[in-house]
Formats: C-alpha cells, sequence, structure tokens
C-alpha cells in the first residue's frame, strides 16, 4: 500500500517538474503585482483572457471576477490543477484547463498573461504567439522580455519591483 502511495505521489510531482522543465517553474504572481498586470492588460468585459502555466489560479480568478471576462487558465502540472478545479467550484466563471499550452489554438484571445523564463519563451512562445495572436492582442510578460519584440510599455515604478512587460501586437 505505501508503495502505491509513493507511485503516485511520484507522479504527481513529475507532472510539476515537467511543467517547470518545458516553459516555467511555478512563481505565482505577487498580489500587489495583480493589479498593475490589469492595469496594463485594460481587460474588458467579454474579453477572452489566458493566463499560460496559471499554477494556483489566482490571476485567472481575478480576471473573471474583477472583470467579468472569459477567463482561461491552462496548467500542465496535475497537483495545480487540481488546486485550480477545486476553486473554480468557488468561482464558476473562471476555466482551467489541464493542457500542455503549447498545444491551445491563442488566435481568439484578447489578453494572454504568462511568465515564462527567457530561454523558453524565445525557443518556443515567441514563435508560437507571433503565429496566432490577433492584431491589437495585449501580450502581458511578468519579469522577463520576449527579447525583439518591442514592449509597449515597461511597468516597473521601482527598482525593489518586477518588471511586467505589455506588448500589443
Amino acid at each position: 500500500m505505501n508503495i502505491i502511495i509513493a507511485l503516485i505521489l511520484l507522479l504527481l510531482l513529475s507532472t510539476v517538474a515537467i511543467a517547470g522543465a518545458s516553459f516555467a517553474p511555478w512563481v505565482p504572481a505577487r498580489k500587489a503585482d495583480i493589479s498593475r498586470i490589469f492595469q496594463l492588460a485594460n481587460l474588458k468585459a467579454g474579453e477572452i483572457f489566458y493566463d499560460l502555466g496559471c499554477g494556483n489560479g489566482r490571476v485567472v480568478i481575478y480576471a473573471a471576477k474583477n472583470y467579468k471576462a472569459k477567463a482561461i487558465g491552462l496548467e500542465i502540472a496535475f497537483p495545480f490543477y487540481l488546486i485550480c478545479k477545486w476553486q473554480q467550484i468557488f468561482n464558476p466563471r473562471s476555466i482551467f484547463k489541464y493542457k500542455n499550452l503549447f498545444k491551445e489554438d491563442l488566435s481568439k484571445a484578447d489578453v494572454i498573461y504568462f511568465f515564462g523564463t527567457p530561454k523558453r519563451i524565445e525557443a518556443k512562445l515567441k514563435l508560437k504567439l507571433a503565429k496566432e495572436i490577433k492584431p491589437g492582442a495585449r501580450i502581458i510578460s511578468y519579469v522577463f522580455p520576449i527579447e525583439g519584440w518591442t514592449p509597449a510599455i515597461i511597468d516597473r515604478p521601482a527598482a525593489t519591483v518586477v518588471p511586467i512587460y505589455l506588448y500589443i501586437r
């Protein structure tokens, strides 16, 4: 019985490692930064908002609650996905998918938010965004820029806070 439990835990935790290796480790947006993110996003009711690698779902829930947006979170780490689905019970406007972000069609997105490592942004995400994003869509990158793209705004009110980049396609 202990071996079965250990194998299940190993399987669950391995999805967290896979998620970290494929795009980024889980680094939640600081609560103080969430309002900055949405100020840049200029999200409107009814728009489609994506959080790529949504972790515990906090940003998705914020978008759905405060902006009445169709807020979608994609998560490949199964333990985090389970947390999101639990929270969805109390926040039914939020949508969570257990899915690799690179396999989701983002062409209808109005706002895309993510935290990714520079290497993964450059190697994978940048090309996907360039191919799929509709004109006028807003892209919010938490902490790291998209190399080679010029941000419309870099929000960094003080040297002690992380930068947030806004790109408009």
